[in-house]
């Protein structure tokens, strides 16, 4: 599958595997022993290590009436260097909401532990004094503090408890992180009368997975309504309630770290780490939906002031819009186009991660800016207006992380767009960048599944192995009267590319451009007739084309590149291992040819072999070198395809190899020699 990512559900059982599943780390409990490592095996180079991670939550009846989540968790970590001291500062996220309720935090113990003159040496945090609260956002705040006297080699523990009265927040548990782990662990105590779905991801495989089954009895106390406690239609002070409850165990040992590399979506796609979804309460609860299907919550957000009411209303100020763009076109596909070349060209976004409008459509005529939602639920809007079938889209951008499309958790969702469908074909648009073609979108989009918002909530897929950057390039090189070569260049870069190549001309000026490809080509050379096809055109790619003079002194032997600076320079996978997916943006095919005279008065004295090479016995890639001699004139080509724009850790090596063989064959010369 192409993303390691499992629901399970709260009925799971699984058997432990064999060995040690129990950690014996008790706080406190540090000797001069746990200083002797300088290193670990695990990663040599580690800046710190976390030597146990230990959290733990479980459901307990409380005063209030009602239910809390009570979650612990007791950290050590050994930091080797100076790099290492960021994890001395220890953020937890706490939730509040409107009624001023929130989360407590609780029994913070923090100690660093330092090895002088053999003993060791405690500093402990003053709670009262080193603990600092910062506000995120309405919802969350995060509590702060530093762990004190940290230096090189010491050893720093921490342990914590946070009470919530909001089952939802159930703690996700990340098994891997920036530092490598030793030791990892999450117990979790769950009474069936509450189900959640588990959303698990990741590589690598518990060392410990277990599971029991025990019978509690919860007790409850305090008043609550009854629609509140959903446990009888009176209202009641004090009840107790007996469940099975199981108890899950899991353990993650010599957890390596995980660092963002080329080609990554999001890291924290790739970590491995458990969540939680509060799915529904069960008997001998009042039953209660906490998760509805897509169709409803897609009805639900078209009732939204601030999603979909905006779209569906009867608004005049958009029909004034559209009236003259209408007044000039002949049909729906061209109305569609100008529609929304019109919105694109004269509104600017100022937030590209946002699902929900934070203004009106019509105060948004007013600003003529607003974030990404905004602008294109107008473009929606002013689509609809022309009876043209258009709905908006919500997805998950690519650094922003995969969503669980089965389920609709809108948190995991932070950009929309609109699907236009005309004359039977459909149409992904994004009117929040400003060269952007029409039916295309940003290459943020393309992070798979999406889901359209309209009454059967479709679900559909942006993948970036729909795209492929197609490149050409053609050089022609011949000797002049004077016997110089002189050349001329012709590119068409890929639809992307060309998007950065306009915004880069944008910022920097098409002359720059020019200055840039010279300095590529080094002193020695002279570029003329330069010139750009397609600039305004944002629907197409660009076309790059210019003439060049080589010039310099005639050597006896001379070594010449045919790629002319467009070959691979460097590997594109640099790291020797990698622990998560490849995940590019795109498939790709670039293609390189060159027809060139021998210079006068030289004859070729080496030519660079030729080969063919598969990628795999899929033929998911190929990289094609090719150069011949007829006469006094070369033939050269070079190709390099990859079909499949995610590829698997397994199969890293294979890419990683077939790179390496790219750059070192496009690096390859050809020799010429004087005649005799």
């Amino acid at each position: 599958m192409k993303k390691l990512k499992l629901l399970l559900f709260s009925g799971f059982t699984a058997a432990a595997v064999a060995g040690q599943n129990v950690n014996k780390i008790k706080f406190g409990d540090v000797t001069e022993k746990d200083f002797a490592s300088k290193v670990y095996s695990i990663d040599t180079n580690a800046s710190a290590v976390i030597i146990s991670d230990i959290g733990s939550s479980k459901i307990e009846g409380n005063n209030k009436g009602w239910f809390s989540l009570v979650f612990k968790r007791h950290t050590r970590v050994h930091i080797l260097k100076k790099n290492g001291y960021d994890i001395s500062t220890v953020f937890i996220k706490l939730y509040s909401d409107n009624d001023d309720d929130e989360e407590k935090l609780d029994k913070v113990r923090a100690v660093t532990y330092n090895l002088e003159n053999g003993k060791v040496v405690e500093s402990k945090l003053e709670v009262k004094t080193g603990l600092f609260k910062e506000k995120i956002d309405k919802n969350w705040s995060a509590k702060k503090f530093t762990l004190p006297n940290v230096k090189e080699g010491c050893i720093i523990e921490f342990e914590y408890t946070i009470i919530s009265d909001f089952l939802p927040n159930l703690q996700p548990w990340k098994y891997q992180g920036e530092y490598p782990r030793l030791w990892s662990e999450y117990n979790l105590s769950l009474p069936d009368f509450l189900g959640y779905v588990f959303l698990t991801q990741g590589y690598k495989k518990y060392d410990v997975e277990e599971s029991k089954n025990k019978l509690e009895t919860y007790q409850v106390i305090g008043n609550r309504s009854a629609g509140g406690s959903g446990i009888s239609p009176q209202v009641m002070k004090h009840f107790i309630v007996s469940s099975n409850v199981v108890n899950y165990h899991w353990v993650m040992k010599n957890v390596k770290a995980l660092k963002e590399e080329n080609f990554t979506s999001a890291i924290n796609n790739h970590i491995a780490k458990i969540e939680f979804q509060l799915v529904e309460y069960r008997e001998p609860l009042e039953e209660r939906k906490w998760i509805e299907d897509w169709p409803k919550v897609a009805k639900d957000m078209m009732k939204m002031e601030y999603f979909g009411q905006q779209i569906t209303r009867d608004n005049l100020w958009v029909k004034d819009l559209t009236t003259p763009i209408k007044n000039v076109s002949v049909n729906k596909s061209e109305l569609a186009r100008k529609i929304y070349t019109y919105v694109r060209d004269n509104f600017t976004c100022i937030d590209h991660s946002d699902k929900w409008m934070r203004q009106s459509l019509k105060n948004l005529i007013k600003t003529r800016k607003g974030n990404v939602a905004e602008i294109n639920l107008l473009l929606t809007a002013m689509l609809l207006n022309e009876d043209i079938d258009a709905s908006p889209v919500l997805l998950s951008t690519r650094s922003h992380g995969f969503v669980y499309s089965a389920y609709p958790l809108l948190h995991q969702y932070n950009y929309v767009v609109t699907r236009a469908v005309i004359d039977g074909k459909t149409f992904f648009l994004d009117a929040s960048e400003p060269q952007m073609g029409f039916g295309r979108l940003p290459l943020r989009c393309y992070n798979d599944e999406a889901r359209v918002i309209s009454e059967s909530a479709e679900l559909v897929t942006l993948s970036a192995d729909s795209l492929t950057e197609t490149k050409y390039t053609t050089v022609f090189l011949v000797n002049d009267e004077k016997g110089n070569l002189v050349g001329s260049m012709n590119q068409t870069p890929g639809y992307y590319e060309s998007l950065e190549l306009r915004e880069r001309i944008r910022e920097q000026g098409k002359e720059q451009l020019q200055k840039d490809i010279q300095k590529d080509f080094g002193t020695e050379a002279a570029i003329s007739n330069f010139g750009i096809d397609s600039l305004q055109q944002y629907d197409e790619v660009l076309g790059i084309h210019y003439d060049f003079d080589l010039k310099g002194d005639k050597e006896d032997i001379i070594y010449f590149n045919p790629m002319f600076g467009e070959g691979y320079k460097e590997n594109l996978f640099k790291s020797a291992e990698r622990l998560y997916p490849v995940e590019m943006p795109f498939t790709m095919d670039e293609t390189y040819n060159l027809q060139m005279e021998v210079p006068q008065g030289y004859v070729v004295d080496e030519l660079p072999k030729s080969i063919m090479v598969k990628l795999n016995v899929e033929n998911q890639g190929m990289f094609e070198y090719r150069v011949s001699q007829s006469g006094n004139n070369i033939s050269f080509r070079s190709r390099v395809k990859i079909s499949r724009a995610y590829f698997l850790p397994e199969e890293y090596e294979m890419l990683r190899e077939f790179f390496n063989l790219v750059v070192k064959k496009q690096a390859e010369q050809i020799v010429f020699k004087k005649k005799n």
